[in-house]
C-alpha cells in the first residue's frame, strides 16, 4: 500500500498521538459540553494533522510553511482548551501535565518543519531568479 509524503512525518505521528489522548480526555467531559469545549478541542486536535497533511500537498515551500503555522495555532488552541478544562475543574493538573509534554513535543516539530520549509522557500526563490 502505498503512504503519502504527510504519513511518513513523524510530527504528523505525534499529532496523531496528540489527537488520541485529546478524545480519550474529552470523553470525559461533562455532556453539556458536548456541543462546546468537546467540539471545540476535538476540531482543534484533529486541525493540527490536518493542516500537516494539507501542507504537505503543497508544492512551494512558503504555502507549506503557512499550513504549519495553521497547525501550530491549532496546537495552542488545544491547550487553551486544555487549560480551561482544568480551570472549570473538568479535568484536573495532573490530566493537563500528563498531556503537556506531547503538545511540546509537537510544537518543536511543527517548528522544525516549518523552519525547513522556509529554507525550501528561499532554494525555490533562488532557483527561479533570473
Amino acid at each position: 500500500m502505498h503512504a503519502y509524503p504527510f504519513e511518513k512525518l513523524n510530527v504528523w505521528q505525534c499529532g496523531r498521538t496528540l489527537n488520541k489522548h485529546v478524545y480519550n480526555i474529552s470523553k470525559r467531559l461533562p455532556d453539556d459540553e458536548k456541543f462546546g469545549l468537546v467540539s471545540q478541542i476535538r476540531r482543534a486536535s484533529i486541525s493540527v494533522t490536518n493542516n500537516i497533511a494539507e501542507g504537505s500537498a503543497r508544492m512551494k515551500g512558503k504555502e507549506q510553511a503557512r499550513f504549519s503555522e495553521i497547525a501550530y495555532g491549532s496546537l495552542m488552541e488545544v491547550l487553551n482548551l486544555l487549560i480551561v478544562a482544568v480551570d472549570l475543574h473538568y479535568i484536573n493538573q495532573i490530566e493537563l501535565q500528563q498531556i503537556r509534554p506531547i503538545i511540546e513535543d509537537v510544537s518543536k516539530k511543527i517548528n522544525a518543519l516549518r523552519r525547513s520549509q522556509l529554507e525550501k522557500h528561499q532554494k525555490q526563490k533562488k532557483t527561479s531568479s533570473p
